[in-house]
């Protein structure tokens, strides 16, 4: 079984200490919305600009978008990051999670990859109501609305952009935009992860 055709690639952002799977942010769902609203942390999205706007990275985006009704991609997915040996694994490093079966599926996924930290930003707020049949090791971040604005109090893992550097706590600017040794995103026990707006 060819399982990138059922999938689509893996993505592997520069940044990161492994692969990601990206789709489209145009389709996202709360965030489409919030790219409207100046001031929110969607508005200057960065998977709206530079290489996120060539035709072939759409294309493919688009392809992982459509692949995730294919009832083999559970499967496949699982097969392709336990093929990888990744140790950390991010997921949607552009785009968000669609709907409550979408949500399933990448908790299956999980499962079958035990050996691998699994971290998924988002701001569908309804996935709290899901969160107690999360995998353990996956770390599902709340993402702020609003730049500066406050890390949402009802979750557990979150994550904040701030205009003062200083008050930042990814330290990848100071490290050539690569998380290097910081694994925080995918540790339960960092509560918030504070990004520097660019």
């Amino acid at each position: 079984m060819n399982y990138k055709e059922i999938t689509g690639s893996l993505s592997k952002p520069s940044k990161m200490p492994g692969h990601a799977y990206g789709l489209p942010a145009q389709e996202c769902k709360t965030g489409s919305k919030l790219a409207k609203v100046k001031g929110s942390t969607c508005n200057s999205c960065y998977a709206l600009k530079g290489c996120y706007v060539f035709k072939v990275v759409k294309a493919a985006q688009y392809k992982r978008l459509e692949s995730i009704q294919n009832p083999q991609w559970v499967e496949a997915m699982a097969a392709q990051i336990n093929a990888k040996r990744n140790k950390f694994f991010r997921w949607h490093d552009s785009g968000d999670v669609q709907d409550v079966e979408h949500l399933s599926k990448i908790f299956a996924v999980c499962r079958m990859t035990p050996d691998t930290s699994h971290w998924m930003p988002t701001r569908e707020a309804w996935v709290k109501k899901y969160m107690n049949l999360a995998p353990a090791n996956l770390v599902v971040r709340f993402s702020a609305t609003m730049v500066d604005g406050d890390a949402p109090a009802s979750w557990h893992n979150t994550s904040t952009v701030v205009t003062n550097a200083a008050e930042a706590n990814c330290p990848a600017p100071q490290q050539g935009n690569e998380c290097k040794d910081c694994r925080a995103c995918w540790d339960k026990s960092v509560r918030n992860v504070a990004y520097a707006a660019h």
